[in-house]
């Protein structure tokens, strides 16, 4: 490596060092109320009976991380269904990536008029799936009832059209 190289390379270094010396509260983030609302569900979550009591069956854990700028959700977690999404904010929307026990990652953007009590995601592209004929998570919908209830309702797409047979709607707990 040239010394000129090494030099931009050491300057890039310490001038981003310096920029995280000047925050030493971590990165900012602009504030959106769909997020908020979102990273409020950190915790661990059960399934609902027909009479909205909590059983044993996780169905979610999810943890704020990425020094509060992204919400990491396990669902199923130590199952076969085990998967994994992503929630982050771009501008004015909150984004869900879905990483599928289908071996696929669809993508959603949440309406950015969505009301406070719901976010509603919209597919917006993926890794490894056509949506003309791939099976993949294509729409889903969070219901906020309290800050120990919510409903998740997934919309599954397969041959570019909605799918019968694939995910459905869960009332989830809290657990305590």
């Amino acid at each position: 490596m040239s010394r000129f190289c090494l030099s931009v390379t050491l300057a890039s270094l310490v001038l981003g060092s310096m920029g995280f010396a000047q925050s030493p509260s971590g990165p900012v983030t602009k504030s959106n109320p769909g997020f908020d609302r979102l990273k409020q569900l950190a915790g661990t979550w059960v399934v609902a009976d027909e009479q909205g009591k909590p059983t044993d069956q996780i169905a979610s854990v999810m943890k704020v991380t990425a020094g509060g700028s992204a919400v990491h959700e396990t669902l199923f977690p130590g199952t076969e269904q085990e998967m994994i999404s992503i929630y982050t904010v771009d501008g004015p929307h909150v984004t869900m990536t879905h990483y599928c026990m289908l071996g696929n990652q669809p993508r959603m953007k949440a309406l950015p008029a969505s009301p406070l009590t719901e976010l509603k995601f919209e597919f917006d592209g993926g890794g490894n799936l056509d949506p003309a004929k791939d099976a993949h998570m294509h729409a889903a919908r969070l219901t906020f009832v309290d800050a120990d209830h919510f409903e998740v309702e997934g919309v599954a797409w397969e041959n570019g059209k909605p799918a019968e047979q694939h995910c459905g709607k869960l009332k989830l707990v809290r657990r305590k």
